[in-house]
């Protein structure tokens, strides 16, 4: 018995380890803001690292950091 149990208890950490792997990707995909207008409709009236951070999350249910989100919308050539 202490067998069968000693396995259902690896199988259980080795499922739950697997789920919580993530793939690595070389570069994270984050939508391209620079072509919209900050605090416009178009941008749902927020700034443009406000939207990025929201359309990211809406897109893949991870919020990314401010700091974060700054860094890509002035890499992508807009103002944050």
């Amino acid at each position: 018995m202490t067998r069968v149990a000693l396995i259902l208890a690896v199988i259980l950490v080795f499922g739950l380890l697997v789920s919580l792997v993530r793939p690595a990707s070389a570069q994270q995909e984050y939508p391209n803001v620079s072509s919209l207008v900050p605090f416009s409709a178009e941008a749902n009236y927020m700034s443009l690292a406000g939207f990025l951070r929201w359309r990211h999350f809406v897109t893949s249910g991870e919020w990314i950091s401010r700091d974060e989100a700054v860094r890509v919308v002035r890499q992508q050539g807009g103002k944050a």
